[in-house]
């Protein structure tokens, strides 16, 4: 029986203290000083903390209720100062609360704000979807972080290179580890091809949490960009002039990825092609005409045009008058002669 009656004057005082405490005043002029002010600890992790109840307003001791509200672990009172210590802490939400009863026999406490954390398990980013990425096309990147804690406090960036693209803040509010994707949009261009991608996600927990800041890199996403093509010369160059005899070099040039492919159209069955290079040999009039080259890849065509005038060739005009002025000056030279021969 007298048992009994001690168990419920024990649990009486302790429901007493706990009414006492979550109805107890945060502003009062001497509230209990918490060292630290703010814990931050791992999930798992120890923790403790120390509370000065009062200074001036305490009742004595013996008359007064000083004590340590604590959702898990155990407290020690010497006089006015509280200990609290637990050796594992996993419990994602607790905030202990230290109390005292001042003069006027009203409770006066302090709560101490305890950030429980845990670093991502993994990280990792993806696209939005697979196999070669089209040039001035709108995609996703997708970083996603796996079982962290507390999702508030984890800021995530996105990179391409060492070029960083943006940060994302966490906003949603359990205090427990949870699964997030977090997704940048981006525009491709050529310039993306072979570029790196990645992200990270960080843990901003302040200057009472661990220095520095938590961090894990994800994975590493190589972008293949199919571009083009693009053409290096003019799509309607200037008109050719050749002389009959010549050989006639033509040159289409473009950049793309796949690369691309190039077919040429004669006005005549001459001439043999390399690809980006035309060669016609001792052109004639039957050459003469439009050359179209066509660019091709599975992204677009694209045609280059030459057009070739031929004209002729004033060496056979030249020979001629060379003849001609070999035979004249023969025959000048013949009637030198002649009239020398007579004069004589």
């Amino acid at each position: 029986m007298f048992s009994s009656c001690i168990f419920l004057v024990t649990s009486f005082l302790i429901i007493l203290q706990c009414f006492h405490a979550s109805s107890c005043d945060t502003n009062c002029p001497d509230k209990p000083v918490l060292t630290p002010s703010r814990l931050v600890v791992k999930y798992g992790d120890p923790a403790s903390a120390t509370c000065v109840a009062c200074q001036k307003d305490c009742l004595p001791v013996e008359e007064s209720v000083i004590a340590i509200e604590i959702p898990v672990g155990y407290s020690s009172t010497n006089g006015t100062t509280v200990k609290w210590k637990v050796d594992h802490l996993r419990l994602w939400d607790s905030e202990p609360k230290c109390f005292y009863t001042d003069k006027n026999d009203k409770q006066c406490c302090s709560r101490l704000s305890v950030t429980v954390y845990q670093p991502p398990e993994s990280v990792s980013i993806s696209l939005n979807q697979s196999g070669p990425l089209t040039e001035h096309t709108e995609y996703i990147l997708q970083c996603s972080v796996q079982e962290v804690a507390p999702i508030q406090k984890l800021v995530v960036t996105f990179y391409k290179g060492n070029t960083q693209l943006g940060s994302m803040h966490g906003d949603s509010t359990p205090k427990k580890t949870v699964n997030k994707i977090f997704t940048w949009s981006f525009h491709t261009s050529k310039e993306d091809n072979g570029a790196q991608f990645w992200c990270d996600a960080k843990l901003e927990l302040g200057p009472e949490g661990p220095q520095p800041p938590p961090v894990l890199k994800s994975n590493y996403l190589t972008a293949t960009v199919h571009y083009g093509p693009e053409l290096k010369v003019s799509a309607d160059p200037p008109p050719i002039t050749i002389t009959r005899g010549n050989n006639l070099n033509l040159t289409c040039l473009a950049e793309g990825n796949p690369e691309p492919s190039y077919h040429w159209t004669l006005p005549s069955n001459k001439g043999y092609s390399s690809g980006t290079s035309l060669i016609v040999q001792s052109v004639d009039y039957q050459d003469e005409g439009q050359y179209v080259c066509t660019v091709s890849s599975k992204l677009k065509t694209i045609h280059v045009k030459f057009n070739v005038q031929v004209k002729a060739s004033i060496w056979p005009y030249i020979r001629v008058a060379i003849v001609v002025v070999a035979l004249l000056s023969s025959l000048i030279y013949f009637i030198y002669k002649r009239n020398q021969s007579r004069t004589n």
